[in-house]
This record gives structure tokens, sequence and C-alpha cells, in this order.
């Protein structure tokens, strides 16, 4: 029987990448998405790899839609044998500049859904002695950088959450690693979060992470500019 992954924000960009690549490697594919009709497009390009692809949509910050996410894919594939944390949002801006709601946005997708999804596979991978989780973090999780704290404190929650997991289930025989990458050319800007001082400073912000600078102020573009410029 074929290894079954689980991939989380798996409609677009690292994640749709990542179950590509597993289903290039035999594996069944589930893939689990807020929007339905992207991951069904996700899914049918997954399938021309041969492979049997559960699409199923959630909003991993509702634990109630990842437990349905989970008994699906073990209906459909019995054990998961890799799960991939990738859901998250980025945001962008001056600590003060963003509400409690922003706040809980972040936390709750780039921390409570890799904790909820976790939550649910890993009685199954415990009780059995095997299987993988890796929790897809950010450079951010590793290196402290302003204007992004809100999504730093996520992301070095994720550091804290794949050390402590992977210390503990290591000899249980769960792996669990992370992965911190730096900016990716993805589809990430749709979901980021953007605040400033007013609309013209948050719109300034957006652009600077669009341009590729990902700089924390016009000023602070401007000089990143020059650098880039002056550097070749």
């Amino acid at each position: 029987m074929a290894p079954t992954a689980l991939i989380t924000g798996g409609s677009q960009g690292i994640g749709r990448e990542t179950a590509l690549l597993f289903a290039s490697k035999g594996y069944n594919i589930a893939i689990a998405a807020r929007n339905a009709e992207r991951l069904e497009a996700a899914a049918t390009e997954i399938r021309r790899q041969g492979v049997e692809v559960l699409a199923h949509p959630a909003d991993t910050r509702d634990f109630g839609q990842v437990r349905s996410l989970v008994e699906a894919t073990q209906s459909q594939f019995g054990a998961i044998d890799v799960l991939i944390n990738n859901a998250g949002i980025y945001c962008s801006g001056p600590t003060e500049a963003f509400s409690l709601d922003d706040w809980h946005t972040i936390l709750d997708t780039n921390l409570w859904g890799y904790i909820h999804t976790i939550h649910a596979v890993l009685p199954a991978m415990v009780d059995r002695g095997s299987g993988t989780i890796i929790n897809i973090s950010s450079i951010g999780g590793k290196v402290p950088v302003p204007y992004l704290t809100p999504y730093c404190t996520s992301k070095f929650a994720i550091a804290g959450l794949t050390e402590s997991l992977h210390s503990e289930l290591e000899p249980k025989g769960v792996h669990v690693g992370g992965i911190y990458p730096n900016v990716i050319k993805s589809d990430f800007m749709e979901r980021a979060v953007f605040r400033g001082k007013d609309a013209s400073d948050a719109t300034a912000r957006r652009e600077s992470v669009e341009s590729g600078f990902g700089c924390a102020d016009r000023g602070e573009a401007r000089r990143c500019r020059q650098s880039r410029l002056g550097s070749g």
C-alpha cells in the first residue's frame, strides 16, 4: 500500500509544489485549503502523476474542520504517514497598528492551525510507532525582524513547538522537523495583512514586499534599492 501525505495550504505555492513532489514519489495525497475551487484545480494537476488524491476544503483555524479532514483522509487511505503543516499568513507593519483581531488571525492560522492538525494525527502515529510531521516555518522563526512582530511571534512559536516535539517524539518513532525558508515567490501576498500609520503607509509596505525588497518603510525601501543597485 502506498504511503500517504497530508498537506495543508495545498492549493497554491509551497503546498501545491510539495504535494506534486510527494506524488512523484508515489505517495497518496490529501490536500486541504479554504478555497474549494483552487483546491480541486490543484488536485487535478496532482492526479496527473498517477496517484490517488483527496481534496478536502478546510480552515485549519477550526478544529472541527481539521478533525473532519483527518478522518476523511484516514477513511480513504488508512494511515497518515506524513503531515506537512504549511497553511499560513504573512503580515507587515508597526506593531501598534495591528488590532487584536489581526493578532488572532495571524496566530490562529500560523500557530493554532498547526496545533490542530498535530493534535488530530499524532495519537495514531504514536500508537503505531511511526510517522513524520514537518512544519513549514520561516526565517522569521529564527531571526527577529522589525515590523513583522505578530508574524515572527507565530513563527518563533512554531520553532519551539517543532523542536520540543522532535525531542519528545523521536524515541517513539515519530520524526518531527521544521523548514525555515526565506522569501519565496508564491501566492502568499494574496492573504497577507499590511498595516501602517495610515492607508498610504500600508500600501507602501505591500508594494515594497511585492517588489521583492521587503523593506519596512519608504526610506528603508529607498536605502534597500540603493544598496542593491550599489552591490550590482
